[in-house]
């Protein structure tokens, strides 16, 4: 009785294999280099649970309650927070990829849930950046209503130096955080490649939606 021919690979299934080899190919060359405690340390500092108290201590704080536009940038930072736990929840239950099996000792920082597609630290970091970004002037207008009310408590803390400026330049260091912040989701063995670009992508939108729609 002749065996019928297993049909060929799906495109699909050519993407999925293609990724599951090079994020292994990158786990396994980066993790002797990297010190993991840094890589861990940038798990903390993405993570869900560290980001809502941050909000809400940003939104109810005297420096927000004090600028209408830091106030406003606040609460944005929190509902885009809820927003990103709704795209990835969303995503994550329709497409259900189990996360790498390359790394049996995980070691995880906080307990995850099992599916892997698209990574929930990589979009949230990205949507902080984004919304960082987009939101520089309010920031830095923020600032400025903050030195009205007390130049020298404002002076202490960031000089004479322009608002704008400042901005600009923590915005690069916030850009640069959550790019190394995405790439430990990888070199952790937590997640895949295309888990880490299509969250980045995820967070990039969330960052435009919230500062479109949900500022107030």
């Amino acid at each position: 009785m002749a065996v019928e021919n297993e049909p060929p690979p799906t495109l699909v299934r050519h993407v999925v294999n293609f990724d599951t080899t090079l994020s292994q190919s990158i786990f396994t060359r980066f993790e002797p280099l990297i010190p993991r405690a840094t890589l861990k340390l940038l798990e903390i500092t993405g993570d869900g649970r560290l980001w809502f108290p941050v909000s809400l201590s940003l939104l109810f704080s005297p420096i927000s309650l004090h600028s209408p536009t830091l106030y406003s940038f606040s609460l944005s930072l929190l509902l885009g927070l809820l927003s990103d736990i709704l795209f990835i929840g969303i995503l994550k239950h329709f497409v259900r990829r189990q996360r790498p099996q390359y790394n049996p000792l995980m070691g995880h920082t906080f307990s995850v849930d099992h599916w892997s597609f698209p990574s929930g630290h990589s979009s949230r970091v990205f949507f902080i950046a984004s919304l960082f970004s987009l939101s520089m002037s309010a920031l830095a207008q923020g600032i400025d209503h903050l030195r009205f009310r007390d130049r020298a408590i404002v002076d202490r803390w960031i000089g004479g130096r322009d608002s704008g400026e400042i901005v600009a330049v923590v915005c690069v260091f916030v850009w640069v955080w959550s790019v190394l912040t995405s790439a430990s989701r990888v070199l952790l063995g937590r997640h895949f490649v295309l888990d880490v670009v299509v969250g980045a992508s995820v967070g990039l939108f969330n960052g435009f939606f919230v500062h479109r729609f949900l500022s107030f």
